[in-house]
């Protein structure tokens, strides 16, 4: 039988999110217990070494009721860890699409530099060992944060802000692309680098009638690599 690195049989992990959007979430206070011990376990010890079992006990439920809602513990322990994201990584649009853009990296930048944001990295492990969880973090966990961050450079193409020919899913790319690989590799960048970076990018991606701020307040500021 073929089993994905969560330790189920892949038949009943394949099709999960066209099944998960019939079952319907419900705030219950069972749900609510599994997504706290669930994280509460992610800070002690690594995904590898969770189990539903212990998700079970520590939350106070049976385990087919963790069952019932998701597939494997790595799918709930994602779900746990999305509330982490959007507190800490904020999607805002004043109107200053650079100003917006460096703040988000800023704050991704933050947040994977700290116990909370490792925790991600876990993840991205997952997806390299489990094509349908790979799935599931693609499409259920990113693309709803990559879609809202496209609808701001949106307006900032509205606005002129940005060239209309940019390719917004590569953007995406070049400002993050950094951190993940960085934060998987073991070192920086600093948050203060997000500005650098930033006018790096809207240098190429600037629309005709915007002067990047980022070019009459830019500074070279170089950071020790970090272990």
């Amino acid at each position: 039988m073929n089993e994905g690195s969560l330790g189920i049989p892949s038949h009943l992990t394949k099709g999960f999110m066209t099944e998960l959007k019939g079952r319907g979430r419900r705030n219950s206070k069972s749900e609510e217990a599994i997504l706290k011990a669930t994280f509460e376990l992610l800070k002690e010890k690594p995904l590898r070494d969770i189990t539903i079992e212990a998700i079970a006990r520590k939350a106070g439920v049976g385990k087919m009721t963790i069952y019932k809602w998701w597939p494997g513990k790595a799918y709930v322990a994602l779900d746990a860890y999305r509330e982490v994201i959007e507190r800490n990584i904020p999607i805002a649009d004043t109107g200053d699409v650079e100003k917006d853009l460096a703040d988000l990296l800023r704050s991704t930048m933050i947040l994977s530099r700290s116990p909370d944001g490792r925790i991600f990295g876990q993840f991205l492990a997952e997806t390299q060992s489990d094509p349908d969880f790979a799935r599931f973090f693609r499409e259920d966990f990113l693309k709803p944060r990559r879609d809202a961050i496209q609808g701001l450079l949106g307006r900032a193409v509205k606005r002129g802000e940005i060239d209309s020919t940019v390719n917004k899913e590569l953007v995406l790319d070049l400002l993050f692309g950094p951190v993940i690989f960085r934060m998987m590799a073991g070192y920086g960048p600093a948050p203060i680098e997000a500005d650098t970076i930033i006018s790096t990018v809207m240098c190429g991606i600037a629309g005709q009638t915007q002067r990047p701020l980022a070019r009459r307040r830019s500074r070279k500021v170089e950071h020790p690599i970090e272990n």
